[in-house]
C-alpha cells in the first residue's frame, strides 16, 4: 500500500505458480480431483497474488465470484493454479485464476477451471492506494479490459445478496418457520 499512487505493476509481477500432482486421497467419488480441494488451492493461490500487488498479508476473501469447472482433472495428472491480478478499486482487488491439468503419461494438457475471486485489503486509509495493474499480453488484455464490467456486477449482487440475507431466517431447521 503506498500513500499516493505509485506507478502500475504488471500482471506478471502478481502471478502466482502452483504446481501440485492428484493423489488418491484428493479425489471424490468419480475419481477426480476434489472441488473443495481444487477451490482450496485457488483461494490460497490468489492471496498471494494480492499480497504481492498490495505489499501487505492483510487480505481477506471477499467472494469467489466465478468458479467454472471445464475439464475434470484424473488421478496421476498434475494441476496448476495460476492467479494474477487483473483489476483493484480503492480496496477491493479482483485476482483471475486458470487451473491446468496435465496427464504427465503423455504430456497433454488442458484448462480444468477458470475463476474470479475478490478480497479486500482492510485498513485502507483514505490517503492511501492501491496501484493500477497493467496488462502486456493479449490474454491479460482480455481479461483486465472486462474488469470494470464484472465490478459493476459485482457490486448489483451484493445489494441483491444484503436482501437475502436479511430475508434468511435465524432459526435451527428443526422448528417450523411462522412467517
Amino acid at each position: 500500500m503506498t500513500n499516493k499512487k505509485s506507478k502500475a505493476l504488471t500482471c506478471n509481477a502478481t502471478r502466482v505458480v502452483q504446481t501440485h500432482r492428484i493423489l488418491p486421497p484428493d479425489l471424490n467419488d468419480h475419481q477426480t480431483l476434489f472441488g473443495g480441494k481444487l477451490m482450496s488451492l485457488i483461494d490460497d493461490t490468489a492471496s498471494i497474488s494480492v499480497s504481492r500487488f498490495a505489499r501487505t498479508n492483510d487480505v481477506i476473501t471477499a467472494s469467489m465470484d466465478e468458479l467454472h469447472f471445464i475439464h475434470p482433472i484424473e488421478q496421476g495428472h498434475s494441476v496448476c493454479v495460476e492467479s494474477y491480478v487483473s483489476g483493484a478499486g480503492r480496496t477491493s482487488v479482483e485476482v483471475f485464476v486458470k487451473v491446468l491439468g496435465e496427464n504427465l503419461l503423455t504430456g497433454e494438457r488442458y484448462i480444468a477451471a477458470t475463476s474470479f475471486i475478490t478480497f479486500v485489503v482492510p485498513g485502507m486509509h483514505p490517503e492511501q492506494s492501491l496501484p493500477d495493474i497493467a496488462p502486456e499480453n493479449n490474454e491479460e488484455k482480455m481479461i483486465c479490459g472486462e474488469y470494470k464490467s464484472r465490478r459493476k456486477r459485482r457490486l448489483t449482487d451484493r445489494k441483491a445478496n444484503e436482501k437475502l440475507v436479511e430475508a434468511i431466517t435465524l432459526l435451527p431447521p428443526w422448528f417450523k418457520n411462522e412467517g
